[in-house]
């Protein structure tokens, strides 16, 4: 049962189409000219038409867009800066309330677009690799700071532009904010708010053992893409320290007997980094580890960072091991990162000033 907001109003994002209509539902029960119903029309005024007053909602009865202007706001991020790529790219870094802030990427593709947002300020995770693990885990993001991630991105497409894709891949690890990630996600598909197909939506994790089964159960069939990064324990561990909680056996058995539709594959992100993760011998080692998954590859030559120890393979050894896996009968993509000229690519995202000291 939701609370009734307190005293400092909330953002009406920060709710589900169902947890407001439980609310007006409440309220009805004192002055029957409020009705629950209205919950499905405020998310068409805030999801489709974008307004940013209650009073710009034309058919609901003012009894309801007084009660909704007392107890909610309808919050913004904050454009602290934009960004543009050579390859038409746009990285945001976006302000909280509490002065904090997130990054959040808007990919241009031949006939669509795609965007990367954040789920936390920074992230704990401690990936060697990534340039958001130094940063840390300063909090979770609120749900309306991950839904207006997408407005904001919304905004700048080119006329006649679709925003196709919505991929958890930026700061933080969405499982660690596992709560306000799924309520995101029923406002993302939510056929009265942005209503997108839950096959254009991916979730990236780390390898949260516990989080992958839980998510597996959820009526919302998101994608899920899991970053695996190398096929050897004492390799995985060093990169990434989730490892060292649940081993490269236990996660690839989790992904095993994940609950797949059958049209659908678990993504394994793998990151190629100069001899350390990108020989045949790794290359086999992938194929002999993901035995029985049903999967698909996605190779992401490394992107390179201000005072990485790690760096990106020559491009002949890249193909190489595509193409080993290619000839296996492996359904792989290689990631040709946008936006790296400007720090968005994946495990470029950072805001240097949250770095602790």
């Amino acid at each position: 049962m939701m609370q009734q907001p307190a005293h400092a109003k909330t953002d009406i994002r920060n709710w589900t189409r169902l947890e407001l209509r439980q609310w007006l539902a409440e309220q009805s029960e004192e002055d029957p000219k409020i009705q629950p119903y209205r919950a499905d029309q405020v998310f068409y005024w805030l999801y489709k038409r974008l307004v940013q007053d209650f009073s710009e909602m034309a058919n609901i009865g003012k009894a309801t867009r007084t009660l909704l202007e007392t107890h909610f706001r309808i919050g913004r991020l904050g454009r602290e800066q934009v960004q543009r790529s050579r390859d038409g790219s746009l990285k945001y870094r976006l302000m909280l309330e509490d002065k904090k802030f997130v990054e959040t990427v808007l990919m241009p593709h031949a006939d669509h677009h795609t965007v990367c947002i954040s789920s936390q300020v920074g992230c704990g995770m401690g990936c060697d690799f990534c340039m958001t693990g130094k940063m840390g885990l300063i909090r979770n993001l609120e749900v309306s700071e991950i839904v207006n991630q997408v407005l904001e991105a919304r905004q700048d497409l080119p006329e006649g532009a679709k925003l196709r894709n919505i991929v958890f891949m930026g700061m933080g690890e969405p499982f660690h904010n596992y709560k306000n990630v799924m309520r995101a996600l029923e406002i993302f598909t939510d056929d009265h708010g942005f209503n997108y197909s839950q096959r254009r939506i991916t979730v990236s994790t780390s390898g949260l053992i516990p989080k992958i089964r839980r998510f597996g159960k959820e009526e919302i069939k998101a994608n899920l893409a899991v970053s695996l990064n190398s096929v050897n324990d004492s390799v995985r561990s060093a990169l990434m320290p989730v490892n060292k909680a649940y081993n490269l056996e236990q996660l690839v058995e989790a992904c095993r007997e994940y609950p797949l539709e059958s049209h659908k594959r678990i993504t394994f992100e793998y990151i190629l980094i100069r001899d350390l993760t990108d020989s045949l011998e790794d290359a086999r080692g992938l194929i002999r580890l993901l035995h029985g998954v049903k999967f698909k590859v996605n190779l992401i030559p490394f992107n390179e960072t201000p005072g990485s120890h790690y760096q990106r393979p020559d491009w002949p050894r890249v193909e190489a091991f595509q193409q080993y896996l290619l000839d296996r009968g492996v359904l792989v993509t290689l990631r040709i990162s946008k936006g790296q000229d400007i720090a968005g690519a994946c495990g470029q995202l950072v805001v240097q000033e949250q770095i602790p000291a």
